[in-house]
């Protein structure tokens, strides 16, 4: 089988190494990256410390506004489509380079897996919402990191092709962990103690775009009881020299890090702060408590697991919230086992039709799309 997989951002390169190495034992997968994340700090670090293979195609797209930026991706995936001929296109998440990738496998006419299907946090005025929703109306082939995105999409008359493999990211950590554990701690380099630091990312565009919810976010930070280390999104590097807004001598605004020293760095965390996705999910299986920098968010099972509060960007909010972090002592396996790659691999080759092995855990008291109970897993 010959597989077109998209990439172009972080998340993107972390979801895709443990599928990479899955595929590439017995079909041929063609790696594009976009250059949506284009500097070496955001993409070709996080390519050295995964082991990827070089991408087959760097489209060098860089940043620039939505409609610019995707139609630049559109351009460059449609020609590669063309010229590769796959047999199928993998995208997976939610950034523009999905959208892209989505929407120029639709138009060639050749079939789309979506990575990460039917995660929503129900706001269209948020880019990822919108990216996730045209990804998955065009998949011909759901793969669900969570229950509740296969409800979602049950919801949306999309469950026909729908399958819970459980979180790639997860794949990702419990391979990568072991390494991180083994070379030159990041924590003695920035002189950081073990649970003695919160550690806080901040890149979305609802909090980097507005100077009034940056400024409160750097607000709350420098009113902070402890230490704070804050890896600089590019973007948000930029908002902040905009806004001119400072930091107090307890937050440490670092240049962003590569992806094993990040995995130490939440690991060793007494707590994380943050408006990422993928960072959210990362503090859950690392068992550190998050608090989201948002008023919503895809992975509802964090925050109904007692490990991930909602606490928007009011200061008072996210200090009150900062100073009573608790996390419970359950912690169940919400989001699989850890072998998501290898069922998606055998779903992409037809010989699966529905996961396998794995129990099915919820929570209680959440509520999906279509307002649907599910009872606990312990």
């Amino acid at each position: 089988m010959r597989i077109m997989s998209i990439v172009g951002a972080r998340p993107e390169f972390v979801q895709a190494a443990p599928v990479s190495r899955a595929l590439r034992r017995n079909h041929v997968e063609v790696l594009v990256h976009t250059g949506q994340h284009y500097d070496h700090a955001m993409s070709q670090a996080f390519f050295d410390d995964l082991g990827i293979a070089a991408p087959d195609y760097n489209l060098g797209v860089g940043s620039g506004p939505h409609g610019q930026q995707t139609a630049a991706m559109l351009v460059g995936i449609e020609r590669l489509l063309i010229q590769e001929a796959p047999e199928m296109v993998l995208v997976r998440g939610d950034t523009n380079s999905t959208l892209a990738g989505a929407l120029a496998a639709a138009k060639q006419g050749v079939p789309l897996a979506h990575i990460e299907a039917g995660e929503r946090c129900h706001d269209r005025r948020m880019p990822e919402e919108i990216n996730r929703l045209v990804a998955d109306a065009l998949a011909g082939l759901h793969l669900c990191a969570s229950q509740t995105g296969m409800r979602n999409l049950a919801c949306e008359g999309l469950s026909g092709a729908a399958h819970w493999v459980g979180d790639v990211m997860l794949d990702a950590l419990l391979h990568y962990l072991p390494l991180a554990r083994s070379r030159p701690s990041v924590l003695g380099r920035l002189g950081l103690e073990q649970g003695r630091y919160a550690l806080v990312t901040v890149h979305r565009a609802g909090n980097v775009d507005d100077p009034a919810r940056l400024g409160a976010i750097v607000d709350a930070l420098n009113r902070a009881p402890e230490t704070v280390l804050f890896p600089v999104h590019p973007r948000t590097r930029v908002a902040l020299d905009r806004a001119a807004l400072r930091f107090a001598d307890h937050v440490r605004a670092v240049e962003p890090v590569a992806y094993l020293d990040m995995l130490t760095l939440e690991e060793g965390a007494r707590l994380i702060a943050t408006d990422s996705g993928g960072v959210q999910r990362e503090a859950y299986y690392l068992k550190v408590p998050c608090l989201t920098l948002r008023d919503e968010t895809e992975w509802e099972e964090t925050v109904a697991a007692g490990w991930n509060t909602l606490v928007g960007v009011d200061p008072e909010r996210i200090l009150e919230a900062w100073a009573g972090c608790s996390p419970p002592t359950h912690h169940p396996d919400i989001y699989g086992d850890g072998t998501a790659s290898e069922r998606i691999v055998r779903i992409l080759e037809g010989g699966v039709q529905t996961p396998d092995a794995l129990e099915r855990p919820t929570l209680a008291g959440e509520q999906g799309a279509c307002g649907l109970e599910i009872e606990v897993a312990r």
